[in-house]
């Protein structure tokens, strides 16, 4: 048989694997004469066949196997560097992470955190096996560390433990890549994963979203290795514990599993683990919401049948994902959508390829036509958005033109070009990345280290040594109570207009996590109960100041307040968008415009402290 791609150009992306389509038993060429004798005839049973063409099949595999593969060490070395190195400094990005799991994860851990309405026994839409399973790590962490300063010492930690889990399942895809596809595809996607911003976020973020892009990707990495049943019940425990939303990301993988792999046994696994997590999640949710329920139902039905209205959180454009995929991957995205085109074309080469990277397309194209939309919600195709970027620039020399006659020796200068563009191609990619990320960590890194300028101070004995802590518009980035040095600091919010449904502590005398509270509704309707009664209650103030003539803040009054740290903090609004999305030494400091993130403290308070004033 001749092999594809046998000419002066490289061969297209095509699994080793591939050469199974192909009987292993060949026949003589025409153009040969082939002496014939006679043999005796031997009979062979369908069982011995069988195993005589799966045999062959295997050599062929073997010998076609690219030399130098990328192994799953290898690849999780370099991913676990660039996961250290998100979980130390990477920012949060939604407050819908800290106040709906690192808050309960505090309380169920620490014994203090807020509570969203959706942890409201009433409704019961979040999974507490979900956050069980970050306990696990955090517990202990908790009691080496201790409950005052280490908390924060056990949130980095778990962020370490999310960046393993991310690097593990993403090194699985490379390893898978490279004995299927071959080296060069796996290395760019590994150079991909690593150093993109959209990875660099998603990573070792707290959210569903990013469970379910765990084991999407490691599903995908199991479809890869002609694993269809491991890949089904991978996909159906991220869609269950993580997020119920993202089937339809999944749907490929276990649609191609069943057809390719023992459809009773492929269906068995995913039945199988979808009935055992369905059962140990509503469990873990009656224990803790005091009632027999299930949050993965309950989510369903609020969000497809029980009168759920997203739009009551924010509506974007059609155009939303587009304009953050861009901020997130720069042209890595635009390279990855046009590989669609180029695999539909080439669907016989590109086979198992075609459906991993499918996901992108569905899930994109679905979400675009929700009215709400939130970055997160792209998460679990992120890994699958390097690889089809990837695939792009790897077949950059078979889409330049050719002539159709040139010396055999002598490979064509467009394809020359071609292989140029590769590196060239990917640099660009790396560097916008890297200039991104630095943009965000630069620019909005603040709220992560304000809170943790407060003094630490001994345990309160009685409540009124407790020390509040005032927020007003800047609620959304208070980054988690792990944060707070000590149980002598308190946070609450101050009326700063928004009349949006805010979180309120976890009310134990009502019953803790099995409380339903009559202030929690699912309109999005403020409650007086959420506000701070009495602003002289307040011994710390938290804000963002900007440069805006028509505004009043608190922290201005001196008589008040005392400026105890502060930051330069990004102001987005009055910041060119293309000047703020991406680093630029100097540049970038001289174009955008920036406000003060500051801490300060009554000044009737007696303290030795001193000004932190970090530029």
């Amino acid at each position: 048989m001749e092999e594809v791609g046998s000419s002066s150009t490289d061969p297209p992306i095509l699994p080793a694997a591939s050469l199974a389509e192909v009987d292993p038993v060949s026949t003589p060429s025409p153009a040969r004469k082939v002496r014939q004798r006679k043999t005796s005839r031997v009979t062979f049973s369908e069982e011995n066949l069988a195993q005589i063409r799966a045999e062959s099949i295997k050599d062929r595999a073997a010998k076609a196997k690219p030399e130098g593969e990328i192994g799953w060490g290898l690849a999780f070395f370099a991913l676990v560097v660039a996961r250290y190195y998100s979980a130390k400094s990477n920012i949060i990005h939604d407050c819908d992470e800290v106040f709906n799991y690192w808050e309960p994860l505090h309380y169920i851990t620490c014994n203090s955190g807020f509570q969203t309405w959706e942890y409201s026994s009433q409704f019961a839409l979040r999974s507490y096996l979900y956050l069980l399973f970050h306990a696990v790590f955090v517990k202990p962490a908790i009691w080496l560390y201790g409950t005052e300063e280490g908390k924060v010492q056990a949130f980095y930690f778990l962020r370490f433990i999310l960046g393993l889990i991310s690097a593990s399942t993403e090194a699985a895809l490379v390893a898978a890549l490279s004995s299927t596809y071959g080296r060069r595809l796996a290395a760019y996607t590994l150079m991909l994963l690593c150093f993109t911003s959209g990875c660099f976020t998603a990573s070792t973020s707290f959210l569903p979203s990013t469970f379910s892009m765990y084991t999407l990707t490691l599903a995908s990495a199991a479809l890869l290795y002609r694993k269809p049943s491991t890949a089904v019940a991978v996909a159906a425990f991220g869609v269950l514990v993580g997020w119920p939303f993202s089937v339809l990301a999944a749907i490929p993988v276990v649609l191609y599993s069943l057809v390719t792999g023992e459809f009773l046994k492929v269906f068995f696994a995913g039945f199988s683990t979808s009935i055992l997590t369905l059962v140990v999640s509503a469990l873990v949710d009656n224990q803790f919401y005091g009632k027999l329920t299930s949050s993965v139902f309950n989510l369903v039905v609020y969000n497809v049948v029980g009168g759920g209205d997203s739009a009551l959180y924010g509506v974007e454009g059609p155009l939303f994902y587009l304009r953050n995929g861009f901020n997130n991957f720069n042209f890595a995205l635009i390279l990855a959508l046009v590989f669609l085109v180029l695999a539909a074309l080439r669907v016989n080469k590109y086979g198992p390829l075609l459906v991993v990277v499918s996901p992108v397309y569905l899930w994109l194209s679905f979400m675009s036509l929700q009215p709400h939309k939130e970055e997160r919600f792209l998460y679990p195709i992120y890994p699958l958005i390097c690889l089809a970027a990837a695939a792009f620039i790897e077949i950059i020399p078979q889409l330049m033109p050719t002539p159709k006659f040139y010396p055999p020796n002598e490979e064509p200068a467009m394809v020359m070009v071609g292989k140029i563009l590769r590196p060239v191609t990917l640099a660009a990619i790396l560097v916008l990345s890297y200039s991104r990320t630095m943009s965000l960590l630069y620019g909005y890194s603040a709220p992560m280290q304000v809170y943790r300028q407060l003094p630490t101070v001994k345990q309160p004995a009685t409540r009124s040594e407790v020390s509040l802590v005032c927020v007003g518009s800047e609620w959304h980035r208070f980054p988690s109570s792990f944060f707070l040095p000590s149980k002598s600091y308190e946070v609450g919010w101050l009326d700063d207009g928004f009349r949006g449904l805010l979180p309120l502590p976890f009310n134990s005398t009502l019953g803790g996590t099995a409380s339903a509270p009559p202030y929690f509704n699912k309109k999005n309707e403020a409650t007086p109960m959420q506000f701070v009664k009495d602003e002289g209650d307040c011994k710390y103030l938290v804000e963002l100041k900007l440069d805006r003539p028509d505004r009043t803040y608190r922290g201005d009054d001196s008589s008040k307040w005392e400026l105890i740290w502060r930051s330069l903090f990004l102001d987005a609004e009055m910041s060119p968008a293309l000047h703020r999305a991406f680093f630029i030494p100097w540049y970038w400091e001289s174009r955008n415009k920036f406000g003060t993130y500051r801490l300060l403290k009554r000044k009737e308070m007696q303290t030795d402290e001193y000004l932190h004033d970090d530029k």
